[in-house]
């Protein structure tokens, strides 16, 4: 059997070395927002993948939500994403940017002056999130957002995108997913707005299908993923009880839309619940273009989901941490490192650099 895996694949207008992507992972690395050298080597690292997709990276002052997350909306944040890119297509890579606006999941110490921390509703997060300045602090609650608040936010969000052209970037991925803004506006849990955001599925998702279709009209649609996490449980997000028709019919607009991809992630084997096989399904029956899976892969696994036609790309996260050459290593059936969980959201290059090339 040929292995499915590491042959090429057209994405869009971009043609992909094999067909492994490395997940997009926060690693907060990124000292005031702005990406940097040790940023640029750590992707260059790992331009043996298919496809790298970043960090989340926010499209806004008021999605910077964590500690050290990159931005993508002013010149010096393009400048410094620009030695990223230039590095991973030195490689031979293909590189999306993920766009992050964390909404709810956020602090004001987090943020830049002036920044507020929004939402679909005024509904809080229990728990606490690190700062730098006080360590772990309350979730504040969130201001509920105005319509004009959505539509400067949907603006945001398309200057990123071009502003991501302009850095080097092969295209944009959507974070749908985690317990995000655009799931927040998905998922009735954190969403309880009673006009055209709120209410229906169709309405709830309003907000992801028309930031979509700016940064299509933007950028073209063969430049522009989205990631999602149906029944993910990160962040608050809880499970109702129209989740696949919801998952159905954002599928079915996004394929109308012409989408290059839909990212689907799977947390069940980190705990999270388990993702039934049959939303996935229907995403992937509602939706024409290219499907990625995620979530507790390994080489055989990954293999097998591609011969089954489940997906057409697999994505992984942890294993490229700890194994740059993640895929040299399993063309040879090479053992693999662990990866050092206390340095993944640390500054500096312990557990972000240093790892064994070979």
């Amino acid at each position: 059997m040929n292995s499915l895996l590491f042959s090429e694949y057209k994405l869009g207008r971009i043609n992909l070395k094999n067909r492994l992507v490395m997940a997009p992972m926060t690693r907060s690395r990124a000292i005031n927002n702005i990406p940097n050298d040790l940023m640029a080597e750590y992707y260059k690292q790992r331009a043996g993948a298919g496809l790298l997709i970043t960090e989340g990276t926010s499209p806004s002052p008021n999605g910077l939500g964590y500690s050290r997350i990159p931005g993508l909306f002013n010149d010096e944040q393009v400048r410094g994403w620009k030695k990223v890119t230039d590095a991973v297509h030195n490689e031979g890579g293909r590189i999306f940017v993920q766009l992050m606006h964390t909404g709810r999941v956020a602090h004001p110490l987090n943020l830049p002056a002036n920044a507020k921390v929004l939402a679909p509703s005024a509904i809080g997060l229990k728990g606490e999130i690190w700062t730098d300045q006080k360590q772990l602090q309350p979730y504040p609650l969130p201001q509920e957002m105005t319509i004009d608040d959505i539509r400067k936010t949907i603006e945001e969000y398309t200057n990123s995108a071009k502003l991501a052209i302009a850095a080097g970037f092969d295209g944009v991925e959507l974070h749908g997913a985690n317990g995000y803004l655009i799931e927040q506006f998905i998922n009735p849990t954190a969403n309880q707005r009673t006009d055209l955001y709120g209410g229906s599925p169709e309405n709830r998702i309003r907000f992801a299908v028309e930031v979509a279709q700016k940064i299509v009209n933007a950028i073209g649609a063969d430049r522009v993923g989205i990631r999602v996490s149906p029944y993910g449980a990160s962040n608050g997000m809880l499970e109702y009880d129209d989740i696949d028709s919801t998952y159905a019919l954002l599928a079915e607009k996004l394929s109308k839309l012409n989408l290059v991809y839909m990212h689907i992630v799977d947390h069940s084997s980190m705990g999270a619940p388990l993702v039934p096989p049959s939303v996935k399904a229907l995403i992937r029956e509602n939706f024409n273009g290219t499907v990625i899976l995620a979530g507790g892969y390994d080489l055989e696994k990954a293999e097998r989901d591609l011969q089954d036609k489940k997906g057409d790309l697999i994505a992984m996260g942890r294993f490229f941490i700890s194994n740059p050459n993640l895929v040299d290593k399993f063309k040879k059936h090479a053992e693999l490192t662990k990866a050092d969980q206390n340095t993944f959201y640390t500054p500096g290059e312990k557990g972000y650099t240093d790892y064994s090339l070979n």
